[in-house]
């Protein structure tokens, strides 16, 4: 029996030692997105997953909804100011649910022909994982122009 409860208690432990490794990469994360605020001197609004963003054209006509096709120009960078991937004059289509979550939260915000710099926390991103050359708990910074939306 006192076989079972030390089970029970180390499984307890684990799952709240996972959790807060997850929730301390949210507070990494805050906290350097706060900080690329400050010295970006950047005016931005924020929503309760993370997210911040700042919207420099709001657009006119549609927003896009979770199952619309987007045609985009962007730029994504690090918060050093390193570009890791660019439209470079094509623009990007797909549709909305095809992209990160931080993209999927941020362009209803906008409208076509809007303009949006997206702050991501790592989790809306590409999480612990990385993805190619972004590394794993890493935030990121998008400048969007939405340019189509069907």
């Amino acid at each position: 029996m006192n076989k079972k409860i030390l089970g029970f208690a180390i499984i307890v432990l684990l799952a709240f030692a996972c959790k807060k490794e997850k929730t301390d990469q949210a507070a990494i994360d805050k906290a350097i997105l706060l900080q690329y605020i400050a010295d970006s001197s950047l005016t931005v609004d924020s929503s309760t997953s993370g997210l911040y963003y700042s919207i420099a054209d709001t657009g006119t006509g549609l927003s896009p909804n979770s199952s619309s096709y987007v045609t985009v120009h962007y730029k994504g960078y690090f918060t050093n100011g390193t570009i890791f991937d660019q439209s470079s004059g094509t623009p990007i289509k797909g549709f909305l649910t095809s992209f990160i979550a931080g993209w999927q939260e941020g362009l209803p915000k906008i409208k076509k022909g809007g303009k949006i710099k997206l702050l991501i926390p790592s989790a809306l991103a590409y999480g612990e994982n990385g993805n190619s050359a972004i590394p794993g708990n890493t935030v990121l910074i998008f400048d969007v122009e939405l340019l189509n939306v069907e």
